[in-house]
């Protein structure tokens, strides 16, 4: 599904070289490479305050420990995502509350959110799926009028431009009262290991994540708050911060690979190709289609015997996972989320992509689905 060897070989030289300042350092943790990738970040974003963390996951955890949110609080998440963003609501005691995506852009239904809001709703944690924005400027407005947080899960959109509908542009990660983000492997801008980041405006907020991701202190050896211990090491921070001048030049490449695609499957009655929203680019973490009156799980295997890689993201969404059960699952009626979990595959979608490659997955597929 992606391919991090050959991405490396092309940059090389600058990583080794900034791997080998780090171990002549000796700065393992939190050294010169992880304040500098930081600024770089910060400024790259758009943010007032980033704070890097260990992982993805980490990020959101340490969020919704900063906002003081109290067990029993109900955070309303797309059920239709990774477990990692509901996991942490129900790690810290929370209530995740389940509701629909948008059928096109699989991102968290607005109208969905305002039905779900009760007076125990504390915050809404939109997630920006597959690499497009959801819907920010209505998802703030309905926060707004409820008095509600905004945590942007921004794992699979770091990149990605927002406008405003009075023309304003602003990065995905940005516009939430805190933003997450990872640096796994596979993402548009990974390291060579974990790491993740966490994106805000409010400098309140900021002081104190910066303590919950350091044992809950400020000063060494006096811990105000628990914490955690989740840092991004100077290694990965080197590494990230030679490939962050390089993101948009992925984010092209994926927006290349994802046009041939397209123009392959244009009109074909049994595919849909994804849908960009008139608000939204679309940075192309993943490439999705979604299949009709066609067995989706037959071409996935079909593929795997072709050696083209496909995947299913995601096939058991969150109202359906065992985990959850204590929260009423039967309740939940999200016809799309799980329509959407028997019909959709992701494709090959990275920056090594040649037209080779390409032709030989579009050309398969097709021959699969024309049978």
């Amino acid at each position: 599904m992606v391919d991090t060897k050959n991405q490396y070989l092309k940059i090389k030289t600058e990583v080794d070289a900034a791997i080998h300042e780090v171990l002549d350092s000796a700065a393992y943790i939190n050294g010169k490479a992880v304040q500098d990738f930081t600024k770089s970040l910060n400024d790259y974003i758009g943010s007032t305050f980033t704070i890097p963390c260990a992982n993805g996951t980490d990020a959101l955890q340490i969020a919704m420990m900063a906002l003081g949110l109290e067990p029993g609080d109900e955070v309303i998440t797309p059920s239709f995502t990774y477990i990692a963003t509901t996991e942490v609501v129900a790690l810290l005691k929370l209530k995740p509350v389940f509701v629909e995506v948008d059928a096109k852009t699989f991102c968290i239904d607005p109208q969905a959110i305002r039905k779900a809001i009760t007076s125990k709703t504390k915050a809404i944690v939109p997630v920006h799926l597959y690499g497009q924005a959801a819907n920010m400027e209505a998802i703030m407005q309905i926060a707004e009028e409820h008095n509600l947080f905004v945590i942007e899960d921004n794992a699979q959109a770091i990149g990605c431009d927002y406008t405003f509908s009075n023309g304003t542009k602003k990065k995905t990660g940005s516009i939430g009262h805190i933003g997450c983000t990872s640096f796994y492997p596979s993402k548009n801008l990974g390291a060579y290991g974990d790491g993740g980041a966490i994106f805000t405006n409010d400098e309140a907020l900021a002081k104190k994540m910066k303590m919950i991701a350091n044992h809950g202190q400020e000063k060494r050896y006096y811990h105000d708050i628990v914490g955690c211990n989740s840092r991004l090491d100077s290694i990965q921070a080197a590494i990230l911060n030679i490939k962050l001048k390089e993101l948009d030049n992925y984010i092209v490449a994926r927006q290349t690979a994802a046009a041939f695609y397209d123009k392959a499957f244009a009109n074909h009655p049994k595919i849909t190709t994804p849908f960009v929203a008139p608000f939204t680019n679309h940075v192309y973490h993943q490439y999705t289609l979604i299949l009709k009156d066609a067995d989706r799980d037959g071409l996935n295997t079909y593929l795997a015997e072709k050696k083209i890689p496909s995947m299913i993201y995601y096939p058991v969404p969150g109202h359906r996972q065992k985990m959850f059960a204590a929260f009423g699952l039967d309740k939940y009626d999200l016809k799309t989320t799980d329509w959407l979990t028997e019909r959709v595959i992701s494709l090959p979608i990275h920056t090594e992509l040649d037209v080779e490659q390409l032709s030989y997955i579009t050309s398969e597929i097709l021959n699969y689905l024309n049978k």
